[in-house]
């Protein structure tokens, strides 16, 4: 008798959310399971979640980890179509099976003993029917779902979109009303973010009942419905069967403005070096990047897409400090150490960090033999470009195996890079930044002060 069998239950939809079609098939399993005379089993669950699609199953995950463990010794499944629907799958499902020993698969239309031939090849063709039938399955749903679209019918299936009851095909009235507000007053000139503010203030939520953001109401005067259009796979392919809540011509308008390659839709332009690395040092808000009075700043902004207190601005020269500080401490010992203490801790580094350390000894002997002219120039050359070589590779593997690939060369050898910088572009400039870096936080200045004091910036290191 197996010391602890195992309970596995699928269904690939669960549209009404109340798990039925597993709690049936668990009471199914359960009484099959107390019929053998086993222990309660341990069960796992994988709720609307389809085995065809390929896309992760936890529980499924879960059960298999338990099999390997020799944690399982039975698995009861109602129908072997809802363990597996990938003949890939199944094969995985056997060979871990046989390599922990478990030969009871119990379904309740019959067992597989997966161990032998007989069983393994009855489970393979079920696994290839079931492959088969969800194929030709999905192959109806996209017909379905294309005879619908040019029908000008819904689809059907997830939330009811934002203007529409349930069945999709009549108008919700007052929603209604506020799509065509938000329709005319883009038009008239207004930002995104000013209609958002405007829904926040008039208490309109999205049909889940969250707050709006600028890309969801971006969204919702971009889909095609809105203006009576039926779109299937990303295309408009003609008229809907619900009504048009704005014209076609104010749509088509919309869309001109929204996906205008001229319009300014990322505020911050990229061209700020320390992007998601400053902190308001008020509320803990990240900043973000903008221009005050013509000027670059990292600020703290309140207001939809933000959330911040408002309270802290800085201008942009901050990066000139930060940058001075990160390559001060490329230099520093206090560096060196961090990242040779990181690599001690694993005992397949430590045979690298002495590698290391003896060359830049070597080197030093080196200079000192070259200083007390018991070597010749050319002989302090060759040999110190043999270690230099060896010492520049190690420490670029050390780098890389403490995940930070971006210091590689630069660890004790900053004076180069700081001739380089005024001319290295971004994107070289910020993964070294972010390498060393985990956040800015930035505390609240006097007014009037126009030189940035150093001690409002907090620097919070990585390494």
């Amino acid at each position: 008798m197996p010391a602890t069998p195992a309970i596995y239950a699928r269904i690939s939809q669960d549209r009404g959310g109340e798990g039925l079609g597993t709690q049936r098939q668990l009471a199914d399993c359960r009484a099959e399971a107390e019929r053998r005379g086993w222990p309660a089993p341990v069960e796992y669950v994988d709720d609307d979640t389809s085995a065809y699609s390929g896309k992760v199953r936890p529980q499924y995950r879960a059960m298999l980890d338990a099999i390997r463990a020799g944690d399982v010794d039975a698995v009861v499944v109602w129908h072997m179509d809802r363990l597996h629907r990938r003949p890939i799958e199944l094969e995985e499902f056997a060979d871990t099976c046989t390599r922990a020993g478990v030969k009871d698969v119990v379904t309740l239309h019959g067992e597989f003993d997966l161990g032998s031939g007989d069983g393994l090849l009855v489970a393979r063709l079920m696994a290839a029917v079931a492959a088969n039938e969800s194929d030709a399955k999905s192959r109806r749903t996209k017909r379905k779902q294309r005879e619908l679209a040019e029908r000008g019918l819904p689809s059907g299936g997830g939330m009811r979109p934002f203007g529409f009851t349930p069945d999709r095909l009549h108008l919700d009235e007052a929603e209604a009303a506020t799509i065509r507000t938000l329709a005319s007053r883009l038009l008239a000139g207004e930002p995104l973010v000013s209609l958002v503010r405007w829904l926040q203030d008039s208490d309109i939520h999205t049909v889940t009942g969250k707050e709006w953001r600028t890309t969801t109401v971006r969204n919702l005067l971009l889909s095609p419905r809105i203006a009576g259009l039926r779109e299937h796979q990303g295309q408009v392919i003609g008229k809907a069967a619900w009504p048009a809540i704005i014209t076609e011509e104010d749509h088509a308008r919309i869309v001109a403005l929204l996906k205008d390659p001229a319009r300014r839709t990322n505020r911050s332009a990229r061209a700020y070096l320390l992007s998601g690395l400053l902190r308001c040092g008020k509320c803990g808000s990240k900043m973000v990047t903008g221009r005050s009075r013509d000027r670059r700043r990292y600020m703290c902004r309140t207001g939809p897409d933000f959330g911040g207190c408002g309270g802290t601005m800085i201008s942009a020269s901050v990066e000139e400090l930060v940058a001075e500080a990160v390559l001060y401490r490329l230099d520093t010992p206090e560096l060196a150490a961090a990242i040779d203490g990181q690599q001690r801790k694993d005992e397949n580094s430590a045979a690298l960090s002495e590698s290391i350390a003896a060359d830049a000894a070597q080197l030093e002997e080196l200079a000192g033999l070259y200083a007390a002219k018991a070597i010749t120039g050319p002989e302090w050359v060759t040999a110190r470009t043999a270690i230099d070589a060896r010492l520049k590779a190690n420490r670029a593997r050390q780098a890389s195996q403490a995940g930070s690939t971006a210091l590689a060369g630069h660890i004790g050898n900053a004076s180069a890079l700081r001739r380089e910088w005024p001319q290295t572009n971004l994107s070289r400039q910020v993964p070294i930044v972010r390498a060393l870096i985990s956040h800015i936080t930035i505390h609240p200045g006097t007014p009037g002060v126009r030189t940035i004091d150093p001690a409002r910036v907090g620097i919070t290191w990585r390494v």
